[in-house]
């Protein structure tokens, strides 16, 4: 692929169908784009290529599943140069579902999905509380949650 390649509409709409419902197969989206099956099919590849499109992921209702709570972590570390231990080792704790470096009041915040409250308790005080680095947390715990959903894409002017 050319170092040189820039994302064009046809790139931004390709992407605004696929990320409404990732399972469309490209032959739609192309009829929709007005281009061929193989230009979407061309035009994703070069996007997975550049790291613009990550792979594809499924939206999962936990709570059909058993866990009941989703709560927000704030996390502070004794000092800001072992972020890399401790990233590795919270990489090691399965109901942490993602992690952002942050500024503000937390050097880290994360996001958990637990089965009830002794299951939320279990992983603060015996997975998270434990990792060498971690002097504090700070839990929330969502009561809803209201709006999960990509940003809108912006179309390219001519």
């Amino acid at each position: 692929m050319p170092a040189n390649y820039e994302i064009d509409n046809v790139d931004l709409k390709i992407l605004e169908i696929l990320l409404k419902n990732a399972k469309k197969p490209y032959t739609e989206v192309a009829k929709q784009v007005f281009v061929s099956g193989g230009t979407v099919h061309v035009r994703m590849k070069k996007l997975e290529d550049m790291g613009v499109v990550e792979g594809t992921t499924l939206k999962i209702d936990y709570t059909k599943l058993g866990y009941d709570i989703t709560a927000f972590i704030g996390i502070f570390l004794s000092k800001s140069e072992l972020y890399d231990q401790v990233i590795a080792a919270l990489k090691q704790i399965p109901e942490i579902i993602n992690v952002h470096y942050t500024t503000g009041n937390y050097s880290m915040f994360a996001k958990i999905h637990c089965k009830d409250t002794q299951h939320l308790k279990n992983v603060l005080h015996d997975k998270i509380q434990r990792v060498e680095g971690i002097v504090r947390t700070d839990t929330m715990i969502s009561l809803e949650e209201s709006i999960n959903r990509n940003i809108q894409l912006e179309m390219k002017d001519h």
